[in-house]
């Protein structure tokens, strides 16, 4: 059995070793089959939306609940993240989480969709908390910015394999069939857990004086950790709202696509999947705020080229908006990683509900934008929020020992 925990000792991390890149695949794969469920199914919104007879915006609401999960589920457990042993917790939550993609195959309708995906949120969340919680505790300080692009590009590669995934698989075999495939990548990633990660005490367990709630406000009172927390909430309500309802101008005239066709445009994160693993070197040479300021400068240069009805220009607005999304994203979980020094779990547990809260919100009232005023209006509410996450990124400085000459 191969210890992840091993590729994570700071000896191994020099260079371009073998073991430095197994740990990054090890970490990224991980990652991808924690979270794939969570975006994959964008890729089949039209369908949905005809097959339950529903709105775009109610559809994609549903679709988005799992970030209602997510967020719950993120801060239950960075609370006990101290008392809970990773590889079981990432183990159970795994394998719960087929359960609940299995029985979306035969909700009856939206409301029992809308309950299962926040149940498969509240799995995929407590898998992803302690992961992350895990690489926070294993990786040096000097290695943590690496392993974190890791696993956020097991995020990215998510959001594109799972989406051609789930085209192809609807598009072929029918829109059960799609989630039953998924439930056995659920298990699939609990074999991997399995397999690479051993059983590890938590490192930073709080002092019996400390309760999980003082431990909280402690850190909503570090100015930067709650700007880290909000851009973490800014990102994801702009993506949610890019790329889910950009599905719904994809399909409609002019530009008219196919399912099939709908879930290869996703190929626009190819390029997300390569950039977002240089965004720890990128901090260490650059510091935090200017590397996240371009990221976001990036993403905001995306939006207008969506607006066009050449499919092109869309695309290229797609690839732009993904690369800088993500590697903002990249940027902030680590920076959170380094800022708390102590009670991590409960640092990380937090980013990831306003993160995920970002993304319910984006979803509800991007959403609502997007069925009274349009596409226009939606993109409009996108730019908003990369602009204020933008005004946040200035609190990004390091204070405390745990701080790098470039964490600035």
């Amino acid at each position: 059995m191969t210890d992840l925990s091993t590729f994570m000792k700071p000896v191994e991390m020099h260079g371009h070793s073998p073991g430095v890149a197994l740990r990054s695949l090890v970490i990224g794969l991980t990652a991808f089959l924690t979270v794939v469920d969570l975006f994959a199914t964008q890729a089949i919104l039209p369908s949905l939306t005809r097959h339950y007879n529903v709105t775009p915006a109610a559809m994609g609401f549903a679709v988005n609940a799992s970030t209602m999960g997510m967020a719950i589920a993120g801060l239950v457990v960075g609370f006990f993240s101290p008392h809970i042993d990773r590889r079981l917790g990432i183990l159970v939550s795994l394998v719960l989480l087929a359960v609940p993609t299995t029985l979306l195959a035969t909700a009856p309708d939206l409301t029992t969709f809308t309950v299962l995906r926040i149940l498969q949120g509240l799995c995929m969340a407590s898998a992803f908390a302690l992961t992350l919680a895990y690489l926070g505790e294993q990786c040096s300080a000097t290695d943590a910015g690496s392993a974190f692009a890791a696993y956020i590009t097991g995020n990215v590669a998510s959001n594109l394999i799972g989406r051609l995934i789930s085209a192809a698989v609807a598009d072929t075999l029918g829109l059960a069939s799609n989630f039953y495939f998924f439930a056995l990548l659920n298990l699939t990633g609990a074999v991997l857990v399995c397999f690479t990660i051993h059983r590890v005490q938590p490192m930073d367990a709080m002092p019996a004086v400390q309760s999980p709630l003082a431990a909280a406000l402690e850190h909503w009172r570090n100015r930067q950790l709650r700007s880290a927390f909000a851009i973490g909430f800014c990102i994801l309500f702009a993506f949610i709202g890019t790329f889910t309802f950009v599905n719904f101008v994809l399909v409609r005239p002019p530009l008219s696509l196919g399912m099939m066709d709908l879930g290869l445009v996703y190929l626009v994160f190819a390029p997300s999947i390569v950039t977002t693993l240089f965004a720890g070197r990128a901090v260490a040479r650059l510091g935090t705020r200017p590397t996240i300021w371009t990221a976001l400068a990036v993403a905001a240069v995306g939006l207008p080229l969506m607006l066009s009805a050449n499919l092109m220009q869309v695309l290229l607005g797609m690839v732009l908006a993904g690369v800088g999304t993500f590697f903002a994203q990249a940027c902030a979980t680590g920076f959170v990683g380094r800022a708390a020094s102590q009670n991590r779990g409960i640092a990380s547990g937090t980013y990831l509900a306003c993160y995920f809260l970002g993304g319910l919100a984006g979803s509800a009232v991007l959403g609502q934008l997007f069925d009274r005023f349009g596409w226009t209006a939606c993109v409009a509410g996108v730019g908003a929020s990369l602009a204020v996450a933008a005004l946040l990124a200035k609190n990004l400085v390091l204070t405390t020992s745990s701080a790098s000459p470039a964490s600035g």
